[in-house]
């Protein structure tokens, strides 16, 4: 745990000390006639308005509504004291995690911003819309809908869920907050640990006001630590942007990884002519996560990824978190069933989750919500919000693979399309220039073109059937020369063939206990020792199969209907404490021996 961290901070990534959570009680709406705006509720909220928990979704049991109906706007309105905390000459900066899916904002009645886009992080400037006013009247419309062109994930586009498509989530769903920041204050600061070179590659951005000139003289000091103890110091004269190289000495450096997650704390310093402006607190990580050949590394040490599918829902405040205890109970539970990654599937977690992932050295593989249709509008949504996910969370050092597309979701035609296939490898280069650090999984499942990893998802239930599928001496699959799906899918789309990349098995599994009603990979088990029999031997299978160099079991929770996790939706044990332990050495022991191999 980082010195400066404090519970529920929304960006434990960049902190200052000014800030007020905004969540609790807000007065809420629907606005199915589409009304609101023309009624001018931004100034007079209807008067049949109703209490919502924010950051709960209103279909929520945590909201306080609990209609899982889908509404195409919602209404939000609170009013708040900025002046405990936001002093003369300051700025105040309202910001929103997340709200599904497009918002627009006003405050005192003044539109200040709008955005699109349900998973990441925003925010306006709204000193000027408080100026002179005891109170900020703060009121949000946010407007979903049932279209599959934009970025939706898991959530259902029909009346009733099916399968593995859940609950719509609409409106506010992460933390709103507010913050205090100087006039003159860092806006963003991306740092990229380059351990070979034992540097700091660095972008930082900063907020000025409309009178500065370019000549004004700021400068930029950082200053690193580990454990409390000074490691380096360096000043930068800054401007509006800037790029710098950090030098961290001669020093052997801490580096992180899952048996040792070594964090770093660095402290920025803005000046200007000498005089103290503002100061952020941030961390970083030094490690190598890398490709050679067919084999995956981490800080040049062979890596077997162990990783278990986790879709970050929850019973009775879906794709929130119920507090922060949650993310943390879910990375210890994978802990436990001997998983030293997690794969984070159609979601864009809490920042929150990110920084326990870096604490506990859980690696995370991080995949965007997709759209289930192609067109240019889609592709156009799709861009810009993968790149605000991309950029948000790019400095975390358990972010170890970026997985912009999942099965050919909204690609219908990737096979034979040259336009989905261009979208596709542009989105492939698109990552590797804002990212150059990490690989990337361009279509994880199957259908690959340009990939850095090759992934397969195979639910075969039996180790015998995978054996079969993937031991032969042709390497058929592997080669495109059959289909390793139950849809008939085959590794690569047309054009496209293995270029010995690491091969990971990144679904398998999703063996599910005996339930009255529920959805499952195919058939249910009776009894534990049933359990235990198909899960031995699909491990031994990868334990057998030289070239897989990773797993992702589906999955750690059950969700809804599906039932196929480990523990149920709640967190509750479905499996004794013995079959527990089964389940981690087997997980344990395939990685040790592959890795033992690869040595």
């Amino acid at each position: 745990m980082v010195s400066f961290y404090r519970k529920d901070y929304p960006r434990p990534r960049f902190v200052r000390e000014s800030w007020k959570n905004l969540n609790g009680s807000w007065d809420f709406a629907f606005d199915d006639d589409g009304v609101g705006e023309k009624a001018h509720w931004e100034r007079l909220f209807p008067a049949d308005r109703r209490t919502i928990q924010v950051p709960f979704s209103y279909e929520t049991g945590r909201s306080g509504i609990g209609d899982e109906t889908a509404h195409p706007v919602v209404w939000y309105r609170r009013e708040m004291a900025p002046g405990g905390f936001v002093r003369e000459g300051q700025r105040l900066l309202l910001h929103f995690e997340g709200v599904d899916y497009r918002t627009k904002v006003w405050v005192n009645g003044f539109f200040v911003g709008e955005h699109e886009g349900g998973c990441c992080r925003f925010g306006f400037d709204v000193t000027e819309a408080v100026t002179g006013q005891e109170t900020a009247v703060i009121t949000v419309r946010a407007e979903d809908s049932q279209a599959t062109d934009q970025p939706r994930g898991k959530q259902r586009w029909k009346k009733e869920s099916w399968g593995c498509w859940y609950i719509q989530t609409t409106g506010i769903w992460k933390t709103v907050w507010m913050e205090a920041v100087p006039e003159v204050s860092l806006a963003s600061v991306s740092i990229a640990p380059d351990a070979a070179e034992k540097c700091l590659r660095m972008e930082a951005e900063l907020r000025l006001p409309p009178s500065a000139a370019e000549t004004d003289p700021y400068t930029l000091e950082a200053v690193v630590t580990f454990g409390g103890e000074p490691v380096a110091e360096e000043t930068f004269a800054a401007g509006e942007t800037g790029h710098f190289t950090m030098n961290l000495g001669e020093g052997e450096l801490k580096l992180w990884s899952p048996e040792t997650p070594n964090l770093y704390e660095i402290t920025f310093f803005l000046k200007e002519n000498g005089c103290l402006r503002d100061t952020v607190r941030s961390y970083f990580g030094f490690r190598a996560f890398e490709i050679r050949g067919d084999r995956l590394l981490l800080n040049g040490k062979p890596l077997f990824l162990r990783m278990v599918l986790e879709q970050g829902y929850w019973k009775d405040s879906g794709l929130t978190p119920p507090d922060e205890e949650a993310l943390i109970r879910d990375i210890d539970l994978a802990f436990r069933f001997g998983y030293n990654g997690l794969r984070i599937h159609q979601k864009i977690e809490d920042e929150r989750f990110l920084y326990w992932c870096d604490v506990k050295g859980m690696l995370v593989w991080s995949e965007m919500a997709t759209c289930y249709d192609f067109s240019g509008r889609a592709a156009e949504r799709f861009t810009a919000q993968w790149m605000e996910a991309v950029r948000q969370n790019r400095d975390h050092p358990s972010v170890c693979v970026w997985v912009p597309f999942n099965e050919s979701w909204g690609l219908p035609g990737l096979n034979g399309e040259p336009r989905q296939r261009a979208f596709v490898n542009g989105i492939y280069y698109l990552t590797k220039a804002l990212d150059p650090y990490r690989p990337v999984v361009t279509n994880d499942g199957w259908e690959h073109t340009l990939s850095d990893i090759v992934t397969i998802h195979d639910y075969r239930e039996t180790g015998a059937q995978l054996e079969e599928a993937y031991l032969d001496g042709e390497k058929a699959v592997l080669n495109n020369k059959k289909s390793m799906s139950w849809y008939g899918q085959r590794l690569f789309a047309d054009g496209y063939r293995y270029h010995g990349q690491p091969v990971i098995l990144s679904e398998y599994g999703g063996i599910a206990m005996k339930r009255d009603e529920g959805w499952g990979y195919g058939a249910f088990t009776a009894d534990e020792d049933e359990f235990c029999r198909r899960f031995g031997s699909q491990n031994e299978a990868i334990r057998k199969i030289p070239y897989f160099t990773g797993l992702c079991y589906t999955q750690l929770t059950d969700v809804q209907q599906e039932v196929n996790g480990l523990v149920d939706a709640e967190r509750n044990p479905k499996l004794s404490p013995e079959t527990e332990a089964f389940l981690a050495e087997s997980n344990r022991s395939v990685g040790t021996e592959k890795e033992a191999i690869a040595l």
